[in-house]
């Protein structure tokens, strides 16, 4: 092999371990990074207040036992989902830890009574979606 071949070949195999090494890095800050969980709530017909009942009076207080800080709460402007509708903002340490959380919240015994007893009469939830983000490096909520 000439010494350009090797050459090249050297510069070719130190960027890739160059770049592989900056995703690595990349992916583990992004896992160790405060994180914000957008989760959008649909309520079946009627059970809005129930929801926000319940949030108001004790989701809010079992989220914080669990290290899940609300940032805030909404409630859409259009009419098609303003009835149905309850928008909130999470805040997390990281992405693992917004999954412990989540975990611990479900074994809660009290979110286990407050769930239930919410749910006596039927569902309240008819849907619920949620997408984890990450602060842009200007946002103020870094």
């Amino acid at each position: 092999m000439s010494k350009f071949n090797k050459t090249v070949g050297f510069s070719l195999l130190s960027l890739i371990i160059g770049l592989s090494a900056g995703i690595l890095a990349s992916s583990a800050a992004q896992e160790n990074s405060k994180v914000f969980e957008l989760r959008t709530y649909t309520a079946t017909p009627g059970n809005l207040d129930n929801l926000h009942a319940r949030f108001r009076d004790h989701t809010i207080r079992i989220f914080d036992n669990h290290g899940m800080k609300v940032v805030g709460f909404w409630t859409p402007t259009n009419e098609e989902d303003a009835d149905d509708t309850l928008i909130y903002v999470l805040e997390h340490a990281s992405q693992e830890a917004a999954n412990a959380s989540w975990r611990a919240f479900a074994q809660d015994p009290e979110w286990k009574l407050v769930s239930d007893a919410s749910n006596a009469n039927g569902p309240i939830l008819a849907g619920v979606e949620r997408r984890y983000m990450a602060a842009t490096d200007y946002s103020p909520l870094q």
